[in-house]
């Protein structure tokens, strides 16, 4: 059983602490450890699980759409991803999917926007996805080619996108796409798109080390709506950035998930396996481990729920973010490479947990802004911080 002393932490209310063992028993009971050699039906499945378990209400914003408060509640997304991640990787993805993919629509959706899609997220009937990154244009977003041009009621899309997580099963994807009113990230506008739309073409699925829906997209005179358009023209960077500052944080909350499993699951290797006429947790060495899986797991869980009730309490969290993303997903890495290296072999055994561990953690340290674009934004933040001082 993991450690759950940090639901009583003061960033935390009742209502948080509730909701995560609730998630956490809710999942023991539901989901599998292991999914079919299908992950595109296992994710639908799952966000059909997800929705009518009633988890899914807190991936979005707005209680006229379905969600708890007005307001996406980043602590109770982090517990959620939390909770999740520790039973199943795949349960992880199918949720934070959903809040990615839906939070431009919930932050900068016009009430029609809201209303046509806001409430089959919540209740999982639509999958959706967030498409932002481009073969030549992944964290340098200015260098984004894919383009939207006006044309009376819509915009024509072309150009190509990657990395789109959920592509090829999503319902509804947002897009981002040079509409050139300044040069740079302030030429981008947001836009949503129906995955039947004319001119939207899947054009690569992509098989990654830990299995799940990912594609590359292709547009070719896909007209939009300009009622399908998020925000005010050009406002795409600040429309993804936004969105990126509402589920950053929960990355973090994810690699905790991982992490915690790990531990646990090196504490009962540990203790029960005999080695030189004891167990393995008598050893000297192997004690000095734990203590340090233990240690870096509650540092970085500190600066995750810091950095998720800042934000909840409309602070600006853009270092305090980054900094909870590149601690817990680092830390993570470490502690469940730790883990796999006391089981030996039997840790590359196939998804045996430690092993399957292994393969989940490695993106966390890349999607959504790697741990080297981490370190810039916080680098800046200080600078930017200490000359405003």
């Amino acid at each position: 059983m993991a450690d759950q002393s940090y639901l009583d932490w003061p960033f935390l209310t009742p209502q948080h602490r509730a909701l995560a063992l609730s998630v956490d028993a809710w999942a023991a009971e539901h989901i599998a450890q292991e999914h079919s050699a299908d992950v595109d039906a296992a994710c639908r499945a799952l966000v059909r699980q997800l929705g009518q378990a009633g988890w899914l209400r807190y991936a979005i914003g707005g209680v006229a759409y379905g969600a708890p408060g007005d307001a996406i509640d980043t602590r109770a997304v982090c517990l959620i991803r939390e909770s999740l991640a520790r039973h199943s990787g795949l349960a992880d993805f199918a949720f934070a999917m959903q809040g990615l993919g839906s939070g431009a629509i919930s932050l900068f959706g016009s009430a029609a926007n809201r209303s046509a899609y806001l409430p089959a997220v919540a209740a999982g009937r639509a999958i959706m996805a967030f498409a932002l990154s481009e073969p030549d244009a992944g964290s340098d977003v200015a260098a984004m080619q894919c383009a939207a041009e006006l044309d009376g009621d819509a915009y024509v899309l072309n150009g190509e996108k990657t990395w789109v997580s959920n592509g090829g099963i999503a319902d509804v994807y947002v897009v981002f796409a040079r509409t050139g009113e300044a040069p740079g990230a302030r030429g981008i506008s947001a836009f949503i798109v129906d995955a039947d739309s004319a001119g939207l073409e899947i054009a690569e699925r992509i098989a990654v080390i830990a299995p799940h829906p990912l594609a590359r997209l292709k547009f070719n005179h896909c007209r939009v709506p300009l009622t399908h358009r998020l925000g005010e023209p050009g406002q795409g960077f600040k429309v993804a950035m936004a969105t990126l500052d509402v589920f950053r944080t929960s990355v973090a909350a994810a690699a905790l998930g991982f992490a915690r499993r790990a531990l646990d699951e090196a504490l009962q290797h540990a203790t029960s396996r005999k080695m030189f006429g004891q167990t393995l947790a008598d050893f000297q060495l192997t004690q000095a481990k734990l203590a340090q899986m233990a240690t870096g797991i509650d540092a970085a869980a500190l600066l995750t729920y810091r950095a998720a009730w800042q934000r909840d309490a409309g602070q600006k969290v853009t270092k305090e973010a980054a900094m909870a993303k590149m601690s817990a997903t680092e830390t993570a890495q470490q502690v469940i490479d730790a883990a796999l290296q006391m089981f030996g072999g039997l840790g590359l055994v196939s998804e045996q947990p430690v092993e399957r561990l292994y393969r989940e953690i490695r993106a966390l340290r890349i999607y959504e802004g790697a741990t080297e674009v981490q370190q810039l934004i916080i680098a800046r933040e200080l600078l930017r911080e200490y000359a405003a001082s």
